[in-house]
């Protein structure tokens, strides 16, 4: 077994949007549970406007702010043909890249691990610049190690061509702290600032973005519910415009409920706590997602879920959710009245995921994380 000395793990989390998105919270939850190892130093770099986007209180975890282009193709370009002297000078030995689907180094010349969210197939037929098409596989089957969010990942990865063998499962976490079942919550309103959502509603937190995020089909299901039931439940969606947005806020305008749909914009992470516990069930018909944390965090604030049967969310949410197809209309406006009219249903859930949900933690995710690197650095030395 090889005995480690002092290690400088250089944390790459150019790509994090600043924090606001799936990645930007996997990098604040990841970054405040890295096991505080004395054989390790760790040192964050990326954008100097993000040095206390990123917070730890572990000491050993340092920041290196970068002056750089707020551009996806300027960290690319910096990527590119700057990153190996960088890589020299800040003398890492070990590199993580945290947003392995949009940003990695040409040559990696450290051992160099890759943390992918997200459904890298998808990833490259849904986006039409160059270094996704061209690079991004190619990139990839030159990392030392993949970390893949879920199973659902693992298998798309090694159905393009990368060794099984490289690729480790270590899903996401849940901070336990902040998602919990809260009771008591019986006002009209909920005033979460700069928003007064006022109750009933339903919750579907995720970016404006993919057409298989299926936001337009919701909003369709939505409108047969609300005709078939005249229920008085709104629509809230929680997410950043992106590149589907207009399509979704033009269905939203034209529905014949449209003073029932809510579009929060960007919603800060840390109050979607108290959104879900006030909702009465979560809905999440994205047939796209790698990792469908929101899911798992809805779960664990004791809300019902229902879920599209696609893509990872049937391993992320097992037997803790509703499924339905998010292509036919019918069937979804049904599923979301049976998860708001069947209590019987509606308590088996809520029962089912709290304790489902006590399996996944951001403590557990870090101290894989940090394994897969350590065996990662090994297996490099072991190489050369």
């Amino acid at each position: 077994m090889l005995l480690y000395v002092l290690m400088k793990l250089g944390i790459d989390i150019i790509g994090s949007d600043h924090g606001r998105s799936g990645i930007g919270s996997y990098v604040q939850a990841l970054v405040k549970n890295l096991p505080d190892d004395a054989s390790i130093s760790y040192e964050l770099f990326g954008a100097e406007v993000d040095r206390y986007t990123f917070k730890s209180n572990n000491e050993h975890i340092r920041y290196k702010g970068l002056s750089l282009p707020d551009s996806i193709s300027g960290d690319r370009l910096w990527h590119m043909f700057r990153m190996k002297k960088f890589i020299q000078n800040n003398n890492y030995d070990a590199l993580l890249c945290v947003a392995g689907s949009k940003i990695l180094p040409g040559k990696m010349t450290v051992p160099t691990i890759a943390v992918i969210n997200g459904v890298v197939s998808n990833i490259i037929n849904s986006k039409n610049d160059i270094w996704t098409r061209k690079m991004l596989l190619s990139n990839l089957k030159k990392v030392t190690k993949i970390i893949a969010a879920s199973q659902f990942i693992r298998k798309d990865l090694i159905n393009l061509g990368i060794e099984k063998n490289r690729i480790e499962v270590v899903h996401n976490g849940i901070d336990h702290s902040m998602f919990y079942p809260r009771e008591n919550l019986n006002n009209e309103t909920v005033l979460i600032k700069p928003f007064a959502i006022k109750r009933p509603y339903i919750i579907y937190a995720s970016r404006l973005s993919n057409e298989g995020k299926k936001h337009v089909e919701l909003i369709n299901a939505f409108n047969m519910f609300k005709k078939n039931t005249g229920l008085p439940h709104r629509l809230v969606l929680a997410g950043n415009d992106d590149l589907n947005s207009e399509k979704i806020h033009l269905a939203a305008s034209l529905s014949p409920y449209a003073s029932d749909i809510f579009l929060t914009g960007y919603f800060p992470h840390e109050n979607l706590p108290e959104l879900y516990c006030s909702a009465d069930a979560c809905i999440f018909p994205s047939i796209i997602e790698g990792v469908g944390l929101p899911v798992l965090e809805a779960m664990a604030s004791g809300v019902p879920v229902a879920v599209a049967k696609a893509g990872a969310l049937p391993e992320i949410a097992g037997d803790g959710a509703l499924y339905f197809n998010p292509d036919d209309t019918e069937e979804f406006a049904h599923v979301i009245e049976e998860i708001l009219t069947n209590q019987k249903k509606r308590q088996s859930l809520i029962e089912f995921s709290t304790q489902w949900t006590e399996r996944f933690s951001w403590k557990r995710t870090g101290e894989k994380t940090l394994q897969v690197i350590k065996n990662a650095v090994e297996e490099f030395a072991k190489s050369k």
